[in-house]
């Protein structure tokens, strides 16, 4: 292991060579993630529920 120093100075060095995202990109990012929360939402909700349509009909055969 090196030590303290220039392991930070390596550090420092990595973190610069990092490109953060401008506020648009990540703008853009977090709307696409909702969306596609919504979108697989919505799919859960339209398969839950059809489920429990056709187990209700199934059910109903037995009576």
């Amino acid at each position: 292991m090196a030590n303290p120093f220039e392991f930070i100075q390596q550090v420092r060095s990595e973190a610069s060579k990092v490109t953060w995202p401008t506020r648009r990109e990540t703008l853009i990012t977090t709307g696409l993630v909702i969306a596609m929360v919504i979108v697989a939402s919505l799919f859960f909700i339209a398969v839950d529920q059809s489920i429990r349509i056709g187990l209700g009909f199934i059910m109903s055969i037995g009576r």
